[in-house]
């Protein structure tokens, strides 16, 4: 039994002095046990040293524990006590503060069990508490690891969504110095710049103090600059101390002193293997890069590098394509008399997604001028290039005198020859500046806004084919002119449909924002085209292209001793008349023969409503002042009708017929006179006689 006992295996033995009191100590834990009904607390050797106590100091007593802990430590910890004791909870946990006699603070856990008597009653409290200062200093430590990858993470997720919008190198640096783009970096100032050739062009700087190296914007890229040694090495470097550069860049020395920071990260920025710039951060009250710090700036300059790289790509193809489509539209507008033009370009902002629209001007034979707008299908240099080949086929049918029908025509054929695909929406005129007369066409196109003498604006109606090619291809190459009357002072506009259509709206309220802004624009040409511009460059911005013409007709008012005024008046527009009464009136108390207000009113009205009923279109309205042999008035109605007007004698029951006869009882002489491809009725109006004949 014996010798068994000897050879079996011998049982585990514990050392002296390792009982669970001596195993709490080793780890820093002592125990503690309260009589809540004495009232008395006991603390073990290692308890009283978590607590920072001797054993003179300690009463056993709640008050006692309390000496190193502060008071509102205390009151948190006896409230999460009482409200265990309260409850039916048995056990409880607390992190507290324990101020250490040497002014050290220490972080205490404490966590115990509550012992109840047979009805329930709590009686005792037994517990363990520990140092636990280690602990929560690696889990702070941890937590400010954790929120500087958060930070990190964002600053990441920030710059790539702010640089994601970016399409241009000028977009790229607006989100690199713009509004809150430093905060977002995590740095407190910023120089980016690109290669060009052999030197590196700064092309952004932010931050304070920072201006002063805009006087080295261009730098040789030779390595004598922090910045280009980083490219041309392709290492980045971080610098916690800018003085200490001074040495090795003497060329940087004589800034050092004026740049506000304390350290910088010098970043290549790489695309496609090919260094293409550099970017370098600021900081302030920097002492040390950490490896993660260094791996985000490196990030954020491939980031960087991407972005310009795919900007680059894009700035080159558009000036590409934007080049190719200036080559096609005219070098220059020919200088006309009588009147002024003024155009306008905008090129869509997609690459080389530009389109096909243009505008041209055109010398036709006997001083009359052609403009036209159009637009061909589709948005790429293709669109482009039939752009070119059709203007250039358009002007010399038009240089040709032919017709606007004709001109249409030949052009539709040339179109639908070039066996493409492609169709073209055109609008097409011929304006004669001396009588103000135009011969308008249109393809599939917006016609024409004009804006009147007195402000008001209207879109005439003129007919319209098909659009050029399709015209050809379906065999209905008829283009109907419309006559319009363009009086001295009036302006014509012209546009493609960019200008008035918006992804979301109608082409109405396009049309009604175009309108609204020549109402509100300046009187010459170019500054009315330069106010369209600025009007309505957030609806260009749209991406399509936008061709605009405006051509004014000189005014015409008169001399200061036989001043003149003209007025349109469209057969369409109910306001007409009335403003044209208004406009007479107005003028005559203008030249100080308010007396024949009434008279001159009454026998407009009577020749305007003659011609806008019994004529197919408008009528023009001049009034001038004839000053030799007697100062006098002049009424023309000018209309595109050969019928002349006869006086006639209505019966009594008769409710028209009486218009000539007013005229007739109210001017002093009047008449009828041909005029071109129409006719023109006059009256005088002398104040001082009133002996009446038939002109």
């Amino acid at each position: 039994m014996a010798a068994a006992e000897r050879d079996g295996p011998e049982p585990a033995r514990r050392s002296p002095g390792t009982g669970p009191g001596e195993r709490f100590a080793l780890n820093g834990m002592g125990s503690l046990e309260w009589d809540l009904v004495a009232g008395t607390v006991v603390l073990d050797e290692a308890a009283l040293e978590v607590f920072d106590l001797g054993p003179e100091e300690f009463d056993g007593t709640v008050p006692g524990i309390g000496l190193r802990v502060p008071p509102e430590d205390g009151r948190r910890l006896t409230e999460i006590i009482e409200g265990v004791l309260a409850g039916s909870a048995d056990t409880y946990g607390a992190y507290f503060m324990v101020r250490r006699r040497d002014g050290r603070d220490q972080w205490t856990h404490t966590a115990g069990r509550v012992l109840r008597d047979g009805s329930g009653q709590p009686e005792r409290i037994v517990g363990i508490v520990r140092d636990a200062t280690a602990e929560l200093a690696q889990a702070t430590l941890l937590r400010k690891l954790e929120a500087a990858r958060a930070q990190q993470t964002t600053i990441v997720q920030r710059t790539t969504e702010a640089l994601s919008r970016a399409v241009t190198v000028d977009d790229v640096t607006a989100a690199l110095t713009g509004a809150g783009a430093l905060e977002r970096l995590g740095a407190d100032g910023l120089a980016l710049g690109l290669v060009e050739g052999g030197s590196i062009k700064i092309i952004a700087l932010s931050g304070e103090s920072l201006e002063i190296l805009s006087e080295r914007r261009f730098t040789r890229l030779d390595g004598s600059l922090p910045l280009s040694h980083a490219v041309l090495t392709r290492q980045a470097r971080f610098v916690t101390s800018l003085a200490e550069l001074g040495d090795e860049f003497p060329l940087l020395a004589d800034y050092l002193n004026r740049i506000r920071y304390d350290a910088a990260a010098y970043l290549p920025l790489i695309a496609q293997a090919k260094a293409i710039g550099g970017l370098v951060l600021f900081y302030r009250r920097r002492t040390e890069f950490s490896p993660e710090e260094r791996n985000l700036c490196l990030g954020l300059a491939g980031i960087v590098a991407q972005s310009l790289q795919r900007a680059l790509l894009f700035d080159q193809e558009r000036e590409f394509a934007t080049g190719l489509q200036a080559a096609m539209l005219p070098r220059r507008i020919p200088e006309i008399s009588g009147g002024e033009i003024a155009v306008r370009y905008h090129a869509a902002w997609s690459g080389r997604e530009v389109g096909g629209d243009w505008y041209d001007v055109i010398s036709l034979p006997r001083d009359r001028v052609g403009v036209v707008v159009g637009d061909v299908q589709g948005h790429d240099t293709h669109a482009a290039a039939i752009m070119g080949q059709l203007r250039i086929a358009l002007r010399a049918y038009a240089g040709e005198g032919h017709p606007p029908s004709t001109v249409l025509a030949r052009a539709s054929r040339f179109l639908a020859e070039l066996d493409t695909e492609r169709f073209a929406t055109c609008m097409y005129a011929q304006v004669d500046l001396e009588t103000g007369g135009v011969r308008a066409v249109r393809a599939g196109h917006l016609g024409p806004l004009i804006r009147h003498t007195d402000g008001r604006t209207g879109w005439p109606k003129v007919r319209g084919g098909l659009p050029l090619g399709l015209a050809s291809l379906f065999e209905y190459e008829e283009f109907p002119e419309t006559r319009l009357d363009l009086v001295p002072g009036e302006t014509l506009v012209l546009c493609t449909d960019g200008l008035v259509e918006e992804p979301g709206t109608t082409i109405t309220a396009g049309m009604d924002a175009l309108a609204q802004a020549v109402r509100s624009g300046p009187q010459g040409a170019g500054a009315l085209a330069d106010h369209l511009s600025d009007r309505l460059w957030e609806r260009w911005g749209s991406g399509d292209d936008v061709a605009l013409l405006v051509l004014r007709r000189a005014p015409d008012p008169g001399t200061h001793r036989a001043p003149r005024i003209h007025q349109y008046v469209h057969q369409a527009d109910p306001e007409g008349l009335s403003e044209a009464r208004y406009a007479l009136r107005q003028a005559l108390r203008d030249w100080g023969m308010p007396e024949l207000a009434d008279d001159v009113e009454v026998a407009a009205g009577e020749l305007l409503v003659n011609a806008l009923l019994h004529t197919d279109g408008g009528a023009v309205l001049t009034m001038e002042v004839l000053p030799e042999p007697v100062r006098r008035i002049r009424l023309w109605v000018k209309d595109r009708s050969s019928v002349w007007p006869r006086r006639r004698t209505p019966g009594e029951a008769a409710t028209t017929g009486r218009g000539l006869l007013l005229v007739d009882a109210l001017a002093t002489h009047w008449g009828v006179e041909s005029r071109g491809d129409g006719k023109a009725v006059w009256c005088e109006f002398d104040a001082a006689g009133r002996t009446r004949s038939a002109g």
